[in-house]
């Protein structure tokens, strides 16, 4: 029995061997299986023990682990008081320790005794029997027993990293002593390591029973798995062919701009239509690379639930944005198209509105006494011409342009069909941008001479305090004016002084016009971001099964209890201090992510491009005559490489990839 019990031993250290190369690599040089020892459910049945221990230095003196049990057979004697329990005749390894010199192995016996029922699951309390310590047999131990549900591909695993680790309580001024003390100190378990291996136990368990159980077979197929296979090959054709078909059409089109790029017809649109090039490239690169990143991504990801749990996050995400694009795009363009008349009389009525109630009536009350403030008559007659000629003018031109508005409107809800909400939420952008060329043209014009009267202003104060700007130093220097540029500052400050309220008038009234266009549009660039930003995969997945999301552990601790074998062997399990071994048994749980707590990293991640100072620059600017810009600045996603392979190479790509989620 001895003999063929350790010749299993060996095999089985064999297997171990295979397993540990198929780990992660981390693993790999911090933690290995390895035999621990020996299990037994009662004294005439035991097994193997497997640990996931530390390195190899350190795993003879380890007696810790992640255990496993192989069922074997086997027989000893309970001897306690001198070393004839047979655990030497049951492992060579073990035997070879005891006759070296240092003595230095360990080895484990434990046997279950009796059962306790946890909920509606009943564990065996396994309790120590003894340990072989550097060639010596120990009964005083405590021990931890843990039990915890193996983790698995689409189930659940066990993460230590929170959604947030950024302190959000201010920290006192000065830490106490002890507080870095704390941080100085070695933690006794590496617990990252420990879930590391923990989540990797599923993954080691197929690799394992691969060797000891690989006589399964799957050769019978029912009629429903052969149907639901068939329906698999179908959606692979159907999908892998619709995606050439748009594969075919983006490459004509690249061509035939590639061909124009040069022409001043693709430059002035490319710069018109900047908002809706940018989203259009996005989402072609989209449609190219979705095989791509659905393909699989090989065994070594599955070693590691945590780690395969990721990488299949990450491949389906642009399926899963171009998915939740496309279906909001068709449930508001459907609408927009049955409504496209009403949508289109509403927008011509609003936008009249805003000529003739906003505009006109606007620039009339300023060149009169707005609010009661006395202007300048002739100046203010000269900007209300020029601006009430601006919006004739510009009204006139959209005027013979007016009947495209109800294909304008066709086109945008048709787009948004076919290609998702963003591109022509982009499309309103660059539409709405051009549609108010000419306030943004009268409010550059009255920026500017906002700005240069501002400046001059500023200039003349120097003049007569007997300063200077130095533009090298940026600093104001002493400067001795000559009395002629006295003579001139005195005549030309009080003119531009007069006139600087009928100047700010206009430019303020504009520039409330300008800044409103300009928040319509940064809100329009917000939605697109947050459309691309929106983890829906993650939403379903949290939907369907929370536990997927780990944050954190926690354990339950349901039985404590002292570790006594019988009453003849009590004097052996009292340690020095005279305190009786005890058993400790905890079950080892999750905590989850709330969706707040899944999505609001990501929507953070929009805004992480954008100056923290954005707002008091803008506020600045608008106080001094400079342009307020339309784009906010958040973050999209990043612009792949245009794709160039072979029409029926993207077919089969498709293909494998469709028929490679079919198998996960």
């Amino acid at each position: 029995m001895a003999s063929e019990f350790t010749a299993r031993t060996a095999f089985y250290q064999g297997i171990l061997r295979e397993t540990n190369v198929n780990m992660p690599q981390f693993l790999q040089e911090n933690s290995t299986l390895s035999i621990l020892g020996q299990h037994a459910v009662d004294l005439h049945s035991t097994g193997l023990l497997l640990s996931s221990g530390t390195t190899e230095d350190q795993r003879n003196s380890s007696t810790c682990g992640n255990a496993c049990l192989l069922n074997n057979r086997g027989t000893f004697r309970q001897d306690y008081g001198r070393w004839t329990c047979g655990c030497h005749k049951l492992d060579g390894s073990l035997e070879q320790c005891t006759q070296a010199s240092t003595g230095n192995c360990n080895w484990i016996l434990l046997a279950c005794y009796s059962h306790e029922q946890f909920g509606e699951e009943i564990y065996w309390i396994p309790k120590l029997h003894h340990i072989h310590w550097n060639g010596q047999v120990v009964f005083q131990s405590d021990i931890h027993v843990i039990f915890y549900e193996t983790p698995s591909y689409g189930g659940h695993h066990f993460s230590l990293h929170l959604w947030d680790s950024s302190e959000r309580v201010k920290a006192p001024l000065k830490k106490p002593k002890w507080v870095d003390e704390l941080h100085q100190k070695q933690p006794l378990v590496d617990l990252d390591k420990v879930i590391l291996a923990i989540n990797s136990a599923a993954a080691a368990k197929i690799f394992f029973e691969r060797h000891v159980a690989p006589g399964r077979s799957f050769a019978q197929f029912s009629i429903l798995c052969m149907f639901i296979t068939f329906m698999w090959q179908v959606i692979a054709i159907s999908t892998a062919s619709l995606s050439t078909l748009f594969y075919v059409i983006l490459q004509l089109l690249h061509s035939l701009l590639s061909y124009g790029s040069q022409s001043w017809i693709y430059v002035t649109s490319a710069k018109i239509f900047g908002s809706t090039w940018i989203i259009t490239r996005i989402r072609c690169c989209q449609i190219l690379y979705w095989p791509i990143f659905l393909q699989e991504t090989g065994l070594r990801s599955l070693s590691c639930v945590e780690y395969a749990e990721k990488a299949a996050l990450h491949k389906h995400s642009i399926w899963s944005s171009i998915a939740l694009d496309v279906l909001l795009g068709n449930f508001i363009g459907l609408a927009l198209l049955y409504n496209a008349e009403s949508a289109c009389m509403w927008i011509m009525k609003f936008a009249n509105d805003i000529t003739n109630k906003l505009l006109r009536l606007g620039c009339v009350w300023l060149m009169g006494v707005p609010a009661g403030f006395k202007l300048n008559t002739e100046l203010a007659g000269v900007l209300g011409m020029i601006s009430l000629n601006a919006i004739q003018i510009w009204s006139t031109l959209w005027g013979f342009v007016g009947f495209l508005s109800i294909y304008i409107i066709k086109g945008l809800a048709i787009s948004g069909i076919l290609f998702g909400m963003t591109i022509p939420a982009a499309l309103i952008i660059d539409i709405l941008l051009l549609s108010t060329l000419h306030v943004s043209s009268l409010h550059w014009l009255l920026s500017l001479i906002y700005s240069t009267q501002i400046q001059a202003l500023a200039a003349l104060w120097r003049l007569f305090r007997g300063r200077k700007w130095n533009p090298l130093r940026q600093r104001l220097d002493s400067y001795d004016y000559t009395v002629k540029q006295h003579v001139v500052g005195s005549l030309l400050f009080p003119l531009l002084l007069l006139l600087l309220p009928t100047t700010s008038v206009f430019y303020i009234f504009f520039s409330i016009v300008n800044t409103t266009i300009s928040l319509i549009c940064i809100l329009i660039e917000v939605i697109i971001s947050v459309i691309y930003a929106t983890p829906s995969i993650k939403i379903f997945l949290w939907l369907v099964r929370q536990r997927r999301f780990p944050s954190g552990i926690w354990f339950e601790i349901v039985s404590c209890q002292s570790n006594l074998i019988d009453s003849s062997s009590e004097n052996l399990q009292r340690n020095q201090s005279g305190e009786k071994s005890s058993i400790l048994v905890s079950l080892l749980h999750s905590n989850f992510l709330s969706v707040g707590e899944l999505v609001l990293p990501h929507y953070v991640n929009i805004f992480s491009g954008v100056s923290g100072s954005f707002v008091v620059k803008s506020i600045r600017g608008v106080l001094t005559g400079k342009r307020v810009t339309y784009r906010l600045g958040t973050a999209l996603p990043s612009r792949l490489p245009w794709m160039f392979i072979p029409y029926r190479e993207y077919w089969y790509r498709c293909y494998y990839s469709i028929l490679g989620c079919s198998r996960t």
